[in-house]
Parts: structure tokens; sequence; C-alpha cells
């Protein structure tokens, strides 16, 4: 059995449900919101629209979470997920962002692509 003598469960799982909800209820209530605003029309530059953002709110929520699992990760200088939060949090809010930018240009092209897809996919396959 391997054992482990650093947890960084807790942020893996925050930030893989905070993922989904960026993702997901982002994209939905942009396109919702969108659609009845008449500000998009339902088609792939909409599409494109709602997932762009969905991508960026991903991003601008779990970015803290894999700030601390890096940090966590990287070796002994926390000796857990709380003080390595509290540490974090001293140096400013701003470093619970660091990475933002590579972290969502890996993310958001693979939202919109995820959205676009899944879109057409709909349309070729509607729900009977």
């Amino acid at each position: 059995a391997v054992v482990s003598t650093q947890s960084t469960g807790g942020p893996n799982c925050g930030r893989a449900a905070l993922m989904n909800i960026g993702q997901v209820a982002f994209y939905d209530q942009t396109k919702d919101t969108l659609l009845r605003m008449e500000l998009i029309g339902d088609n792939t530059g909409g599409h494109f629209v709602c997932s762009f953002i969905a991508g960026t709110a991903a991003t601008l929520i779990t970015q803290p979470f894999d700030v601390v699992k890096t940090r966590v990760m990287q070796g002994s200088r926390y000796s857990g997920v709380v003080q390595c939060i509290v540490a974090t949090a001293r140096e400013g809010p701003r470093s619970f962002y660091k990475g933002f930018v590579p972290a969502w240009v890996r993310l958001a092209p693979q939202t919109i692509l995820t959205w676009i897809i899944l879109e057409k996919l709909r349309k070729w396959f509607p729900a009977a």
C-alpha cells in the first residue's frame, strides 16, 4: 500500500466540484440569460460566447484550489492544507491567482470545444 504524508484530497475534491459548477452551471445560466435578452442566437457563435464565459468563470473559481494543491504537493514547506491556505492568504488575495493566465489558456479552449461539440450533438441527436 502507498501511504502519503500529505493530503491533497480536500483541494482536489473542492476543485472538481467547483470546476463542474463553473463549466456547467455558468454555461447554462449564461446561455439562458443571453438568449432571453436576445443578445445571442442559439447558434455556434452564441455557444462560443457562453462557453468562453464559462471557461473564464471556471478558471476564476478553481485557481485558488490549484494554487493550494500545487503548494502542498511541492513538499514539506507546509504541514497541511490549512497552513498552506493561511500562509497564502498572508501573501495577499492575488497570491491565490498565481498562474491564472496559463490555467485559463489551458481550460478556456477545452471548455469552448466541449460545449460547441455538445450543442452540435444536441442538434443532431435531439432528446426523444
